[in-house]
């Protein structure tokens, strides 16, 4: 049963995901938003939804270890893992900048979750401060985008695309009711996950 329950809750934070970065970024390039900036928030968030679902589910159920295990293992996991299995695959190509700005502040952010923990908990007030360095920094990614080569851009735009006039996904009740069964699969799954643990 509890091989079901994790399977299954596993599907629908998949499926969850990809439906709430699909209708949130459809939405935001209806808006004019530009495809560089729905690509550095909306889909860049959206990826990490499922780890904030069974991360906030864990919490509302009391299971706050789960919470903690879940960010900083699957941190580890997407560094010595999914990083070591594409280099094993084919040579990653490394930009210089993600070497000298996105590294050091995931390291910093690292090193500051262990400051912040070493009292045994992570408190309201942390929390707080840790929301607030988060819209630090998508902001502070928004002014940097305004600065990226016209290539960077098109790279942006080729993967990010507005919906065609007429398309099914061109009306504002799809994208709505997209986000709506993301954010369901995401509830829905990470209460079967963790249920399952």
């Amino acid at each position: 049963m509890n091989i079901l329950l994790f399977l299954g809750g596993l599907f629908l934070l998949v499926m969850g995901a990809s439906l709430l970065v699909r209708g949130s970024s459809k939405l935001a390039l209806s808006f004019g938003i530009s495809p560089l900036v729905v690509g550095l928030t909306i889909v860049a968030l959206g990826t990490s939804a499922p780890e904030v679902a069974v991360s906030v589910g864990a919490v509302l159920d009391g299971k706050t270890d789960i919470a903690i295990g879940n960010v900083v293992g699957s941190n580890i996991l997407n560094v010595l893992f999914i990083l070591g299995i594409s280099a094993l695959i084919a040579p990653l190509v490394v930009n210089i900048q993600l070497i000298r700005q996105e590294v050091p502040i995931m390291i910093g952010a690292c090193f500051l979750l262990l400051a912040l923990g070493l009292d045994g908990q992570l408190s309201f007030f942390d929390g707080g401060f840790l929301f607030v360095l988060l819209v630090s920094y998508t902001v502070f990614l928004i002014v940097q985008s305004r600065r990226e080569t016209q290539l960077a851009k098109d790279e942006y735009a080729a993967e990010i695309k507005p919906s065609a006039p007429g398309a099914w996904d061109d009306r504002l009740s799809v994208q709505l009711l997209l986000i709506a069964a993301g954010l369901a699969a995401l509830v829905f799954g990470s209460e079967y996950l963790v249920q399952a643990s």
